[in-house]
């Protein structure tokens, strides 16, 4: 069986346009692959959204409870991604980080994934369904909602591409790679063709918002490939991997 493990972040899905263009790509990989499991970001600005939204309430929100609220804008996401691909004629099934099987610590809005229990994502994979997975959450042992801080939902896409021995993992954003500085900001701005995993974390902690710090922890611990592209091209993209010296 050929597997592909793909992730869409939030401006690829910011409205019902790049839904259509993502679900497209999506739809692709599966005419490549046997199986397809995506993982979602929330839509645009949806989690900066919510959290305005705690803040008026409160000066300093019970992070449980935002926990609970942050997670739906993920939620939403990918509950939209599944009905379209069900319009489009391609079986999908949406599923929360609990429903997945994701258990983390009770460390709220900065949580850390302890297991993935990989048992209900086979299940519908063997019924051909594409699984569309709710990035940047899962459930602790109290069965606490948990969220996993910004950016969070690209953690969850290797953690998954981990948990199904995968060697690969797909991100997908609004640039067609990764760059020593922002291509948005910088005109010069210089793509980079390859990383390596020390090199990418050295860039994260610098400020570059591309990926979430755990994430590539998580790729050089299981020696997976992060591809990082754009939703909207077919460009070849960054890769993240082991690169010797």
């Amino acid at each position: 069986m050929k597997l592909v493990v793909i992730k869409f972040g939030g401006t690829s899905l910011a409205d019902n346009e790049k839904l259509k263009i993502a679900a497209k790509k999506t739809i692709s990989f599966l005419k490549e692959n046997d199986r397809v499991v995506v993982i979602t970001s929330a839509q645009g600005k949806t989690t900066d959204e919510l959290l305005w939204q705690a803040k008026e309430l409160s000066g300093n929100p019970n992070k449980r409870e935002l926990d609970m609220l942050l997670s739906t804008g993920e939620q939403i996401a990918c509950a939209k991604f599944a009905i379209l691909l069900n319009e489009m004629g391609y079986k999908a099934t949406s599923l929360t980080g609990w429903q997945t099987g994701i258990f983390t610590d009770s460390n709220y809005t900065q949580a850390k994934i302890e297991n993935v229990y990989t048992n209900k994502i086979w299940e519908l994979l063997e019924t051909n369904k594409i699984v569309v997975i709710a990035g940047y959450q899962g459930i602790d042992k109290e069965q606490n909602i948990t969220t996993l801080g910004r950016d969070g939902s690209d953690t969850t896409a290797t953690a998954i591409a981990a948990a199904l021995e995968q060697k690969k993992c797909y991100i997908f954003t609004d640039t067609d790679g990764i760059y020593d500085k922002d291509p948005h900001k910088y005109k010069n701005a210089k793509k980079i063709k390859q990383i390596s995993y020390d090199d990418m974390s050295k860039l994260v902690e610098n400020g570059a918002k591309v990926l979430h710090s755990r994430c590539i922890k998580i790729a050089k611990k299981y020696g997976i490939e992060i591809i990082v592209a754009s939703a909207n091209g077919s460009g070849e993209g960054s890769i993240v991997k082991c690169i010797l010296d």
